[in-house]
């Protein structure tokens, strides 16, 4: 786990014959299926199940997470079984990150919560700062800033003294930086996972697989060049993992990046990969983002699809901040709401006014508006300015109470 992140999939080593069955633990991969290696394990004497943590973790460095979810959930029995508890924290450490990429927030958290009981049990407080991280990261999914303050604090505390490798840090960034993106604040965003890609590495997953966040907080501030390095990185590790959801990401990448003539087909391939890849939460968010693209070229009608089944998606994933932004899409692409309201206060402003003045009643500043909505802050004060009077209010301040 201590190694770096772009030589996580690397399997082929020059001096030696590639083997089935074994773990580089210098390039922190497994090398062949983890069913295999792990049977290997057993046979050389591991003692079961503490000595096969390692190896479930290496395969989520390696991007197999679905080997990862089914062998760790295995090896987690067995420990259960045997009543071997010292053993069952980090594996659950490693079952709820497997669970999280595979869209099952629910389940990552129960056992996310499972291990931090676990390890005051048995008194491995040095897992008590990873995981907080962890809880830190999905209250941000959520869009829950009260929880994810709370978490992150508290991670920030236990780790002080601690060991860098068990500190948690890369995934407080990440839950920090997606927190932010999620509400749409951009510039604070970028920021936070800027700073993440550059830190040192800490043997963390998280500090590569934040990649697609940042650059989608550095396209929406017009600051997407600078991540060119991090994005090469996350795209040979994306090749090496041979996984169609990695795929589908760097597709995403360069659609968020690429010129109109060519973005379009780039969203396409991303979400015929997702279709097929099992991982609700990311395509879920290559269709928010694909359904805001058409709906900025203008083609209204063609946006709501993918804007409803993100909708849904996030719905499902207890996502709020995310299905209120694909329904606010939803609402600019002039959809009929799928139930019908009654007329309220914004009933005449047009779609953009609508988006704009809710963002802005939320406490968004121009910049930050116009950072989600892919707009210029003085298109934002345009569209405020000429919002006002029809709503007959004389500021900002007014919005929230109106909205």
């Amino acid at each position: 786990p201590g190694a770096r992140p772009e030589a996580a999939g690397q399997v082929e080593h020059p001096e030696r014959a590639p083997q089935e069955g074994r773990v580089d633990s210098g390039a922190g991969a497994v090398i062949g299926p983890l069913a295999q290696v792990l049977a290997a394990a057993r046979a050389g004497g591991a003692v079961v199940p503490v000595d096969l943590g390692p190896a479930c973790a290496a395969a989520l460095w390696s991007g197999r997470d679905e080997e990862a979810l089914a062998v760790t959930a295995e090896v987690v029995g067995e420990a259960r079984a045997a009543g071997v508890l010292a053993a069952l924290p980090p594996l659950l450490v490693t079952l709820a990150q497997a669970e999280l990429f595979h869209g099952r927030a629910g389940q990552a958290r129960a056992h996310a919560e499972e291990a931090l009981a676990l390890a005051e049990d048995v008194q491995q407080v040095q897992w008590s700062a990873p995981v907080h991280s962890l809880l830190a990261y999905l209250a941000a999914q959520r869009g829950d800033e009260d929880g994810c303050q709370a978490a992150l604090r508290t991670a920030e505390t236990e780790s002080r003294g601690g060991a860098p490798a068990l500190s948690g840090a890369p995934w407080r960034s990440w839950a920090a930086g997606l927190l932010d993106l999620g509400h749409g604040r951009a510039e604070e965003a970028f920021a936070a996972l800027d700073a993440l890609l550059h830190a040192p590495d800490l043997g963390q997953v998280s500090a590569l697989r934040a990649v697609p966040d940042a650059l989608e907080a550095a396209v929406r501030i017009r600051r997407g060049e600078e991540l060119a390095g991090p994005l090469a990185r996350f795209e040979r590790w994306a090749r090496r993992s041979e996984r169609d959801w990695a795929r589908a990401l760097v597709l995403r990448c360069h659609a968020l990046l690429a010129p109109e003539e060519l973005a379009e087909q780039l969203y396409r391939e991303a979400l015929a990969l997702h279709a097929r890849a099992g991982r609700p939460w990311e395509e879920a968010r290559t269709a928010l983002l694909y359904g805001e693209w058409l709906r900025r070229a203008r083609r209204k009608s063609e946006a709501r699809a993918p804007l409803r089944s993100a909708a849904r998606a996030f719905d499902l994933l207890d996502a709020a901040p995310w299905a209120a932004r694909a329904r606010a899409e939803l609402d600019a692409s002039g959809a009929v709401p799928s139930e019908p309201r009654t007329a309220g206060p914004l009933a005449g402003l047009t779609p953009q006014e609508n988006q704009i003045v809710r963002l802005a009643a939320q406490g968004l500043s121009n910049r930050d508006i116009a950072a989600q909505l892919f707009l210029s802050a003085r298109t934002v004060g345009y569209h405020l300015y000429k919002a006002y009077p029809k709503l007959g209010v004389a500021s900002r301040g007014e919005l929230a109470a109106l909205v």
